[in-house]
């Protein structure tokens, strides 16, 4: 049965729904009824099916969820967002003009306080990031305050009760259809979807020939470093430009490995996930200086990427990194 969010008490639904349209995707079926703003859709969050009102005033988290919005034209629909540090300043996104129509919440870390006070009817994370039970946020708990709720798919893989798998892309595709359904815009994320599988397809025809180069991504961390395992954007951004991720075999999404492992990988390139807080020339220079990782391959010969942190987590800057990257590539090659 899917979960019905009671609803705030501003929220008013038309006496009458005109019909109702069966939409069938690869995700599953998802139940668009009414018109107008008191339109309704049941779309899956994770593996759940979920009854949301078109929301008035959504909160974002962190750039890839906003962009997901701004990128389908729902600004107006946004009432604002939270970045934390470690997410590039939001004039660097090619939806700078959208965030400054909306407001900045705040600079830390998601929290069920904020959501509260801005009076949001939507909130778009990414679950043990944005939601978290630590944190006491989770879509459970905004759901009894009569809180709709989105999470990345990218993220459901290990969501509690209702997991789903899904390649990194695949999710970001299915996020955009999803969103397109809830906020009754669903032939403007048809038309952006189309618009990103064809980027991601030109770029997977133009990967270099050959068995594909070892590449590791460094997020973070010394004493053990942070990775990205198969659940993550960087791996199908890796794979798509004609790589391998060096870590793909690991069923995680961001995770620790030890420096023999790297050692061990031998790998060509080092992508450097450059965060607001944690600059990549930094993470290079530690790279370079440290018994562990100074003998690679990659970095003796100087071969390193920076992936903007927004092309790094789910949302349509994805493809942005992938083009970048896949242009790297080809350019090491020759």
């Amino acid at each position: 049965m899917p979960v019905t969010l009671p609803l705030r008490p501003r929220a008013v639904l038309a006496p009458a729904l005109a019909g109702t349209l069966l939409l069938l995707s690869g995700c599953g079926a998802d139940v668009d009824t009414g018109t107008g703003d008191a339109r309704t859709a049941t779309v899956n969050r994770c593996g759940e099916p979920v009854d949301y009102t078109r929301p008035q005033r959504a909160v974002a988290y962190e750039g890839g969820s906003a962009d997901k919005l701004f990128s389908l034209g729902l600004t107006e629909h946004v009432h604002g967002y939270v970045m934390p540090p470690a997410n590039p300043p939001v004039t660097e996104s090619p939806w700078a003009s959208e965030y400054a129509k909306v407001k900045m919440l705040s600079d830390d870390l998601l929290n069920k306080e904020l959501v509260v006070e801005a009076e949001s009817d939507f909130v778009v994370a990414g679950w043990n990031s944005g939601f978290s039970d630590e944190r006491g946020i989770t879509p459970e708990i905004l759901d009894k305050l009569g809180i709709q709720s989105f999470m990345h798919t990218e993220s459901c893989y290990n969501y509690p009760g209702h997991p789903q798998r899904a390649t990194p892309f695949e999710a970001l595709y299915t996020d955009l259809e999803r969103l397109g359904r809830i906020f009754g815009v669903e032939d403007r994320a048809d038309e952006v979807v189309a618009g990103l599988k064809k980027r991601a397809q030109a770029v997977a025809a133009r990967a270099p020939e050959g068995d594909p180069v070892p590449v590791f991504l460094y997020d973070s961390g010394t004493d053990q470093p942070f990775t990205a395992g198969s659940q993550v954007p960087p791996t199908d951004i890796i794979a798509t430009a004609g790589g391998r991720n060096v870590f793909a075999d690991l069923d995680e999404r961001w995770t620790q490995v030890g420096w023999e492992a790297v050692t061990e990988a031998e790998p060509e390139v080092v992508v450097i996930l450059d965060y607001g807080d944690q600059p990549a020339e930094k993470k290079i220079g530690f790279l370079k200086s440290s018994p562990h990782s100074r003998h690679l391959p990659a970095v003796r010969k100087g071969n390193f990427f920076v992936l903007d942190y927004n092309e790094g987590i789910s949302g349509p800057r994805n493809i942005d990194g992938l083009e970048k990257f896949a242009r790297y590539l080809r350019e090491l090659e020759s």
